[in-house]
């Protein structure tokens, strides 16, 4: 008797994506259980906007299943599938839009006032406002919970890059983030 789909493991559900039909289905529905919050998070963190996180998270499982292959060697299914939302995400910030200059929102946080909900727009904003190689690790790092060792196999750098990176993009925040809360500051 076969065991139910979610005592396979992420490698066995991976291999059983190049079955027959019906269970290559429910190997997949299984695999979109598991990782699809992961996946669109890491878009949705990325990006900065709703709509597109959700057509690259849709992309990225297209991208998965079109690579599913018994010829693949599958050893971290999770970091796979967050491989293949980066290389999106990437790809589509390089051609898409323009980037906020630093300098233009520090002449727009002059005039910010707040309370702790602005904070987490601010934040949010923030994080956009990283260029693509500093968000990138720190999405990964802070929110994903992957350890620098991952990170630097994930993105192809060595490890002494992506402690630079991962500092330098702490110290930006910083940056960003130092007017509004000493704004902040003066009404508590």
């Amino acid at each position: 008797m076969l065991k139910s789909l979610d005592e396979y493991s992420d490698t066995e559900l991976f291999y059983m994506l190049c079955d027959d039909k019906k269970t290559a289905e429910k190997a997949f529905s299984e695999i979109f259980a598991r990782h699809s919050s992961k996946v669109y998070a890491f878009c949705r963190r990325f990006l900065g906007n709703k709509e597109e996180a959700q057509d690259l998270f849709q992309e990225t499982f297209i991208k998965f299943h079109q690579s599913a292959s018994k010829d693949r060697a599958m050893t971290n299914l999770s970091a796979f599938l967050v491989t293949i939302a980066r290389n999106l995400c990437v790809n589509y910030k390089r051609k898409d839009k323009p980037a906020i200059s630093f300098e233009d929102y520090m002449a727009h946080s002059d005039d910010m006032t707040g309370d702790k909900n602005e904070l987490l727009e601010l934040v949010k904003s923030s994080l956009e406002l990283l260029p693509d190689e500093y968000r990138e690790i720190f999405i990964l790092r802070e929110y994903d919970g992957m350890s620098y060792n991952e990170i630097a196999k994930m993105i192809n750098q060595p490890l002494n890059t992506v402690k630079v990176r991962i500092h330098r993009a702490k110290q930006k925040m910083r940056e960003i983030l130092q007017p509004y809360l000493a704004e902040m500051s003066k009404y508590e």
